[in-house]
C-alpha cells in the first residue's frame, strides 16, 4: 500500500432530538351568550347579528395542518433508524477488523465486506490525523495487515512485516518492510491533511543489511513543495486507537492495526 478518510477511530455516536408538540383546540359556542332581550339597543338598531362558527370547517383546516406536520417527523424518523442501523453496521465491521487484526484468520470475504460497510458511512474525520500520528513526534505506528484490490474485488493478509510511522506533528511519514536479522527497507518523507486525505512525498530511501549501518539514498525530494493529490495519498474512513482503514491512489483498500514502533537490528 505504498501509494494507498475517512473510518478506528473510537467509534462516533450519532444522537438526535426531534420535538413534537401538540396543539389543544377550543371551539368558541355562542351558547352562553347574554340573552339579547336584556340589553338596551340603540334606538335605530332592531336586531343584533351574533356571529356564526363554522365547525367544519375549522375542523378540517386543523386536520391538514396535522397531516403537514405529521410527514416531516415521519421523515425525521426514518432517519434516525437509518442513522442508528448505519452505526450498529459500523460498530459490527469495525470488530470484524480488529478481530481480523488478532488472528488473521477471519475470511476475507466478511473483512472486504467490513471495508464496504465503513467506507460507506463516511464518518467524521475531524479526529483522524490526531489518532493516526498523535500530537508529539515521532507519532504512532501502525502495522500493515490486509491489502483489497481496486472495488474490493478481491483481498488477502499482508505476508510481510510492514510497518508506517505517520507523525502529525512534524508532518513525517515513514513506510517500512522489516525482514527480522535480514535487514530492513524503509521510505521517509513528508505529508500534508487535508480533510480526510493524506498525501505525501517520500524524500529518501534506507537500506539496511543484517549488522551493518543503513544505506541511505535521497529521492532527490528535498525542495519545499507541498504533497497534493498528485502524489501518492491515502483517503481515510475509519481510524481508532486500534486499528484504520484507507484506500490509496490506486483504489486498494487497506487496514493497519497500532504497534510499537519497530527497533531495527
Amino acid at each position: 500500500m505504498g501509494s494507498s478518510t475517512t473510518a478506528p477511530s473510537n467509534l462516533l455516536s450519532t444522537s438526535s432530538t426531534f420535538l413534537t408538540s401538540n396543539s389543544t383546540h377550543t371551539f368558541l359556542r355562542p351558547s352562553k351568550l347574554p340573552c339579547i332581550s336584556k340589553i338596551t339597543l340603540p334606538p335605530k338598531i332592531t336586531h343584533t347579528h351574533l356571529p356564526r362558527f363554522h365547525r367544519g370547517k375549522t375542523r378540517a383546516a386543523i386536520d391538514e395542518d396535522n397531516q403537514s406536520a405529521t410527514v416531516p417527523i415521519a421523515v425525521q424518523e426514518q432517519q434516525l433508524s437509518k442513522v442508528v442501523h448505519d452505526a450498529k453496521e459500523v460498530e459490527e465491521s469495525v470488530k470484524v477488523l480488529k478481530n481480523a487484526a488478532k488472528t488473521r484468520q477471519v475470511p476475507k470475504e466478511e473483512v472486504l465486506s467490513a471495508f464496504s460497510v465503513i467506507e460507506k458511512a463516511k464518518l467524521d474525520p475531524s479526529g483522524f490525523l490526531n489518532t493516526l500520528g498523535g500530537s508529539k513526534s515521532p507519532g504512532r505506528t501502525w502495522m500493515l495487515i490486509f491489502t483489497a484490490q481496486k472495488q474490493l474485488k478481491g483481498g488477502s493478509y499482508f505476508p510481510l512485516t510492514a510497518v508506517q510511522r505517520f507523525d502529525a506533528a512534524g508532518k513525517r511519514i515513514e513506510n517500512g518492510i522489516y525482514l527480522g536479522p535480514i535487514g530492513c527497507l524503509t521510505f521517509e518523507g513528508r505529508f500534508s491533511w487535508k480533510n480526510r486525505i493524506l498525501a505525501f512525498i517520500f524524500e529518501c530511501i534506507r537500506i539496511k543489511v543484517g549488522p551493518f549501518n543503513p544505506l541511505e539514498i535521497s529521492l532527490g525530494q528535498n525542495d519545499d513543495r507541498e504533497p497534493g493529490t498528485k502524489d501518492p495519498f491515502f483517503v481515510w474512513f475509519y481510524i481508532d486507537e486500534e486499528i484504520a482503514v484507507a484506500r490509496g491512489r490506486s483504489g486498494g483498500t487497506a487496514f493497519w492495526c497500532r504497534c510499537r514502533h519497530v527497533m531495527s537490528p
